[in-house]
């Protein structure tokens, strides 16, 4: 079994590592069954026979989700496997991988086919990047992709936790990667303030991450804590 159970109708799919400035990336993919077996996949990972017909006992993949413009690897290979599917692009993300045809931009308005088990809302103020988090509300499930990274240190050298910790990525006290935190100086923190109290305002008992340890239980206090940076300055 590759698929792990996290609350009604929504798993988590652990995928490969990849290295990323000489860190260990973990990955994640979520996965979510909408009415009618609908299957809603964000971040799709590496495809694997076991995945693919685990998926199939759950249901029909319609909705690939690709979050910012970091999360978009395996997309093609899972457009090829199920071209019926819908793809969802991050804003940017379309201009960055021309080579994929995207069915529509993700926006802060849930699509009609989920909004009744999901919600949505765009991280706006990074000139750099947006991200776009969702969330589950049968499960009070919050997921997120690089907004929150939360590495368990078991899995880091000592010279990777120590620049993990400056980083503020590392579990208990993940957050956004400081080269991110630092971009929003030069956008708008204002806007990114309105994204967070949209979050707060789900009050959200999990958080799935797509690097590191997620977080089941007290969630909106490990958002609060997580985006403390935010009301600083």
């Amino acid at each position: 079994m590759q698929l792990n159970l996290v609350g009604q109708n929504i798993w988590t799919f652990d995928g490969i590592k990849v290295k990323f400035y000489g860190f260990p990336f973990p990955t994640r993919m979520t996965i979510i069954r909408l009415k009618n077996n609908a299957l809603w996949i964000h971040s799709p990972e590496k495809l694997n026979s076991e995945l693919e017909q685990e998926l199939s006992e759950l249901g029909e993949v319609k909705y690939l989700i690709s979050p910012n413009k970091l999360h978009h690897l395996f997309l093609p290979e899972w457009i090829e496997r199920y071209p019926n599917a819908l793809n969802y692009s991050a804003p940017g993300l379309a201009e960055k991988r021309k080579d994929i045809q995207f069915n529509a931009t993700l926006s802060d308005k849930a699509e009609n086919t989920w909004v009744n088990d999901i919600a949505q809302v765009v991280v706006r103020g990074s000139p750099v990047m947006e991200e776009v988090v969702f969330f589950h509300k049968p499960s009070s499930t919050l997921i997120v992709t690089d907004l929150i990274e939360n590495f368990d240190p078991a899995t880091l050298s000592g010279w990777q936790r120590a620049i993990g910790r400056m980083a503020g990525i590392v579990h208990p006290n993940g957050k956004t990667p400081i080269d991110w935190r630092v971009t929003f100086r030069f956008g708008s923190r204002e806007k990114a303030r309105e994204a967070l109290n949209t979050m707060l305002s789900w009050n959200p008992t999990n958080i799935i991450v797509s690097h590191g340890i997620c977080v089941f239980g007290n969630g909106a206090e490990f958002l609060n804590k997580s985006f403390k940076w935010l009301n600083k300055g």
